[in-house]
């Protein structure tokens, strides 16, 4: 076969076949328009998922009757008309082809009144063929009617799945849409159903409640602000809590100067911020917008514009990563935040400004000593009697404005749990997952300022290893001796430790270097941390930390608490998993029936 020139109508059909995915791509590239002609009101109408029949309708510019013809034809647009504007790209399409690639493969009809038009216009497009243009009945704006999607393409009608399958990623699309603009209204019908009605809205209380519309009542109330700016880049939007974690990535929104996209390096920088605040295998939930020139950006990377380039990516992706990290950080024990961002499963958290650790309120714990069994029925009760009312005993909540979040010490669970008690009711403290956090994030302090906490050992001790085990500990010996051990090897299966970090026991560092060591040498993918600098001092901290069944004193309790209140993170540990939960003297009430 010879080389030719393909009929308009086959061009045609080739182009909506990147462009026209499924029935949720006409209603992106409707919507998309709508929203470049200024348009403050959207209303979408969905027929068997978008198949039978996809109405937009907006209160936008307009189209002019004259204009009509030429908005169907290939690579007609009114956003761009030379190659600088094609680099600094301010619309959402700009690529002239969605009309044309619809018009292809459905019947398409367009009524649209241009702003001071007496009257509206009229075309009507089946298979690529157009009508001529005739006078209608509309107010200021445009309609768009897509019927019988696929029709003349039998092929492509085969891939089309299910009408419920098809609605759901009609209803996901909308979501992101909602998501965009928060000054424009959208509404989603599908037959005489309203599936999403979502009025605009202005202001930061407002944004919230929009938020509930797209992504539930429970995104708002368990999620940290974000907001950064650097020269021409601003990241802002919400981070969702580790505490609200998913088990799918169905609540990650990116947008990019307005555009939703599925960016892989903007995804994989929060993916990283996250890395030790989540339980491994679940996904974060957020809503981010990246504001830049736009000529540091390049979004005709796709044709459906769902992927963008950036200028410098490598920039780009740490901005954001510092960004949400940085947000990120202040989830630990904080009073004024915790009743909303309980979240999920009154999982206690907030956020606020890092601090150094606090030292021990002694006294105030002395004062609520461990019960010890006795004889005596009445014993605990006359221990608590004493203790509140001898002379010069403090008061069980601090007296200060600033109120500890975890509030007071009283006893230990099964060796496991820290319970103690705050103004707004009970605290558990899961002791090791706690301890593990303060000792990660003190390890990773001490490795940035180049000093790690370290004691010289009197006389080396020696541990005996395995021989590959030993190889691999040496071809990291850097990495052990940013945390503050100096080691040597006397054999090939003889290890020396001559000085180790501060927070060891020395009748505990052969067992916890032992382990170390056999940790470090599993599967790296297997950790939630990347990096192998983080890996490390993640799981040396995961041994040092105090494990089930120690026995804590109340003031060892209370100094706890207090690190952990100052300690960046400490909502959850270096797996992800909560350190603390409370629960209200409410919910107490309620166990108890009290109060009926």
């Amino acid at each position: 076969m010879g080389i030719r020139i393909l009929p308009g109508e086959l061009v045609d059909q080739i182009a909506a076949g990147e462009v026209i995915e499924r029935p949720a791509s006409v209603v992106k590239e409707l919507v998309e328009n709508a929203l470049d002609a200024g348009a403050t009101r959207i209303e979408i109408d969905i027929e068997r998922g978008g198949v039978a029949l996809v109405r937009v309708r907006d209160d936008g510019g307009g189209i002019a009757s004259g204009e009509l013809p030429v908005a169907l034809a290939r690579h007609a647009t009114s956003k761009i008309a030379c190659l600088d504007d094609l680099e600094a790209i301010t619309t959402l399409g700009f690529r002239g082809e969605a009309l044309p690639s619809i018009g292809s493969v459905s019947r398409l009809r367009i009524i649209s009144r241009a702003a001071g038009a007496e009257q509206a216009a009229q075309v009507d497009v089946e298979g690529g063929a157009l009508t001529p243009v005739r006078a209608a009945a509309h107010p200021p704006g445009t309609t768009i009617e897509v019927r019988d999607l696929f029709f003349n393409v039998p092929a492509r009608r085969k891939f089309v799945r299910s009408d419920a399958t098809e609605l759901t990623h009609i209803a996901r699309l909308v979501e992101r849409l909602v998501l965009s603009r928060f000054d424009v209204s959208f509404r989603l019908r599908h037959g005489s159903r309203v599936l999403l009605d979502a009025p605009a809205v202005n202001g930061a209380g407002a944004e919230l409640a929009r938020l509930e519309v797209a992504l539930g009542g429970d995104f708002a109330a368990a999620a940290v602000a974000v907001r950064h700016a650097a020269g021409p880049v601003m990241l802002s939007g919400w981070a969702g809590l580790p505490t609200r974690s998913r088990a799918q990535p169905d609540q990650q929104f990116w947008f990019v100067n307005g555009r939703s996209v599925r960016d892989r390096l903007l995804m994989n920088a929060v993916r990283l911020a996250y890395r030790d605040v989540l339980y491994h295998g679940r996904h974060a939930a957020y809503v981010l917008y990246l504001t830049l020139d736009p000529k540091l950006v390049d979004v005709n990377a796709h044709p459906a514009k769902l992927e963008v380039r950036f200028r410098d990516s490598r920039q780009i992706h740490d901005f954001a990563f510092r960004a949400v990290e940085r947000a990120l950080a202040g989830t630990k024990p904080d009073l004024s935040a915790a009743s909303a961002a309980r979240g999920v499963d009154g999982l206690g958290g907030g956020y606020g400004s890092a601090g150094a650790g606090a030292a021990a309120h002694a006294g105030r714990a002395a004062s609520l000593p461990l019960h010890t069994a006795t004889g005596d029925p009445w014993a605990i009760a006359a221990s608590v009697r004493d203790a509140g009312t001898a002379p010069g005993a403090p008061p069980p909540f601090p007296s200060s404005t600033e109120e500890q979040p975890l509030g007071t010490p009283l006893a230990q669970l099964h060796g496991a749990y820290i319970l103690a008690q705050n103004r707004e009711g009970l605290v558990l403290v899961d002791m090791h997952a706690a301890h593990e956090r303060v000792l990660y994030e003190k390890f990773k302090a001490e490795r940035a300022s180049g000093t790690p906490a370290s004691q010289h050992l009197l006389e080396p001790v020696v541990i005996e290893l395995k021989a590959h085990e030993l190889t691999a500990l040496l071809e990291r010996r850097a990495e052990w001796e940013q945390a503050g051990f100096e080691l040597d090897a006397l054999s090939s299966t003889r290890l020396a430790l001559r000085r180790v970090p501060a927070t060891l026991k020395p009748g505990e560092i052969s067992q916890i270097v032992t382990s170390l060591v056999h940790d470090l040498t599993l599967e790296a993918d297997t950790h939630h941390l990347e990096g192998a600098a983080d890996r490390f001092l993640g799981t040396l901290a995961c041994r040092s930390a105090i494990h089930a069944h120690r026995r804590l004193t109340l003031p060892e309790m209370d100094t706890l608490l207090r690190q952990m209140e100052a300690t960046e993170r400490a909502n959850q540990c270096n797996h992800g998993r909560p350190t603390w939960t409370r629960l209200s003297l409410q919910q107490l009430d309620q166990l108890f029936l009290r109060g009926r």
